[in-house]
């Protein structure tokens, strides 16, 4: 009989595999604690490759974004350049100037401009300077951007002697970004916590907010540049953030469990 049941454990473990494979989701983590030593051994391995094959994948879905923004950014700008340059010497004009001619052409120059202004924000996207990766002393920065936005509750565990290797200018906007994002979700506090401080091992940050709840149905495409389900976001921050991240060698994703009190929690992870 036990047998058996370890038998229907393993077939169980199993479909939740394909079930998720198939749904795309390498995310999953099964767990070891309840195996027979080599049974255990596989499934770490089968943990282990399954997050190495959803950072892959975040990779390349990143740098193809990348691709697309660079060729779209290009073109609107060549499209939006002249209509600006254009409508603006005919502002300038005598015979345009107190007609009816002129409302319609600073219509045409300022939405031009707002154009150009938002085509220039997503060309960070493919912009991106090489991070100049050094020592970093975290938790300075961190007091720092608690001074920054006073309006937030802050609980900050990170002890003071812990190093991360990052590029101290992107990890500062990354963080920024974060905070941001989570006032933008009406939150009144921060948590941030660290899972490995044992210098110079790489370092797993958790960023947890109690702002709006992301629904399940936005959490695959909340990295997506444009993405957004603010009124008045830009949908760059958090893609932005991620592929800062990558380029040092990390990684910015959801986490699977929030951080106490907390209703959205972000990972940053081998820093």
């Amino acid at each position: 009989m036990a047998v058996w049941r370890h038998q229907r454990k393993l077939k169980l473990r199993a479909h939740l595999m394909k079930e998720a494979i198939r749904n795309q989701d390498f995310s999953f983590r099964l767990p070891t604690n309840d195996l027979l030593p080599g049974e255990r051994a596989m499934q770490e391995a089968l943990n282990e490759l399954g997050e190495n094959v959803r950072q892959q994948m975040n990779k390349n879905e990143v740098e193809s974004w990348e691709r697309l923004t660079r060729v779209l950014t290009h073109e609107m700008m060549n499209a939006t350049a002249p209509i600006t340059s254009i409508s603006q010497s005919l502002l300038s004009r005598q015979d345009v100037k107190g007609t009816p001619l002129e409302d319609g052409i600073k219509a045409i120059y300022d939405t031009s401009r707002h154009l150009s202004d938002f085509v220039t924000n997503y060309r960070k996207m493919s912009e991106l300077e090489k991070p100049v990766l050094a020592e970093v002393s975290l938790r300075p920065m961190l007091d720092e951007l608690q001074k920054t936005y006073q309006q937030l509750t802050w609980t900050i565990n990170v002890p003071a002697d812990t190093i991360v290797h990052a590029d101290k200018g992107m990890l500062r906007q990354i963080l920024m970004n974060l905070t941001k994002n989570a006032i933008e979700a009406e939150a009144t506090k921060i948590m941030i916590e660290t899972t490995n401080t044992h210098h110079p091992s790489p370092i797993t940050l958790l960023i947890g907010n109690d702002g709006t709840p992301i629904p399940a149905e936005n959490r695959q495409s909340l990295f997506v540049p444009f993405f957004t389900t603010k009124r008045t976001g830009s949908g760059i921050g958090l893609s932005l953030s991620r592929r800062m991240m990558i380029q040092q060698g990390g990684m910015l994703d959801l986490a699977e469990k929030n951080l106490p009190g907390c209703h959205v929690t972000f990972v940053l992870s081998s820093i």
